[in-house]
């Protein structure tokens, strides 16, 4: 049996203990705190909804930024997150910025969560009809956004769900946005995990459809973009060619910079100009 001097000890190092992890949960909750607080909004508000969604069978957050003024009878842009990210991530400075520099065109902008889909209907989850069919819906109900202007775009994993999307949906967008798009020329590069198999990697293989049949990209403005440094600029620039090839055009670009948000940050400028001007000039398109 220990001496009470040594149980005392014990004692001692046990309440250091539990005093150091909880200091360590308060400073990390002060950062956090501290994160939000100098996070410039830009007028613009951010409001959670949270979808039981049936087509990925599990309840899913989306964070939705809503301009000053409120979303009646705005847009709606649905931005898709990257591999390893989340909504949270792309709530930045800029982009709150870019937003609030729209004014009345500004649009209700949607970021849904995605885990690591890639945005596709794939085996045991249908995350294409989770956006298509439950956010877009839902957002809609919520902020009383016009159902007939709808722009979808996306980073990295996102910007590859976009195109994906609106090449299966024609019609149903006003405008299409990848921004350093994960495209990939064959199977073989692809990610662990990106796909369920070859199957699935060949119905939606970006490069192939824009080779076989360019028109399914066509019929609303498309932007594409990507840094100099970024490691998918082989496939970003032979889907492009295709798509060219095939007299689809494509606003373009190519900047200075890698696969990161720092990257993404930069332009969030351009993208919403991009996404605001095509939104009204959006002539009527299928509702959902």
């Amino acid at each position: 049996m220990p001496s009470p001097s040594r149980r005392r000890t014990v004692v001692r190092r046990r309440r250091a203990a539990v005093l150091l992890v909880t200091l360590a949960a308060i400073a990390v909750a002060a950062l956090v705190a501290w994160d939000a607080l100098r996070t410039d909004q830009h007028g613009t508000e951010v409001e959670d909804v949270t979808i039981a969604s049936r087509a990925v069978g599990r309840d899913l957050d989306t964070s939705v930024v809503v301009p000053a003024g409120g979303g009646t009878g705005r847009p709606l842009l649905v931005l898709l997150h990257g591999r390893g990210s989340d909504p949270d991530e792309m709530l930045t400075d800029a982009l709150f910025a870019a937003v609030a520099a729209q004014g009345k065109r500004a649009p209700v902008v949607a970021l849904p969560t995605g885990a690591e889909s890639y945005w596709h209907d794939r085996r045991g989850a249908a995350w294409g009809r989770y956006v298509l069919d439950e956010v877009i819906p839902a957002v809609a109900r919520r902020f009383h956004t016009d159902p007939r202007q709808v722009a979808i775009g996306g980073v990295s994993m996102g910007g590859f769900g976009a195109l994906d999307l609106a090449r299966l949906h024609p019609g149903r967008f006003c405008a299409v946005g990848a921004h350093s798009p994960a495209i990939w020329q064959t199977g073989g590069e692809t990610a662990a995990g990106a796909f369920d198999d070859a199957e699935d990697f060949d119905r939606h293989d970006l490069v192939g459809v824009a080779r076989d049949d360019p028109a399914a990209f066509a019929g609303a403005p498309l932007w594409l973009d990507a840094g100099d440094e970024d490691p998918f600029r082989g496939g970003d620039r032979t889907f492009l060619d295709a798509l060219r090839a095939g007299g689809v055009p494509v606003r373009a670009h190519t900047w200075p910079g890698r696969h990161e948000g720092a990257y993404w940050d930069a332009h969030w400028d351009a993208y919403l100009r991009f996404y605001a001007r095509a939104l009204a000039r959006c002539p009527t398109v299928r509702a959902p």
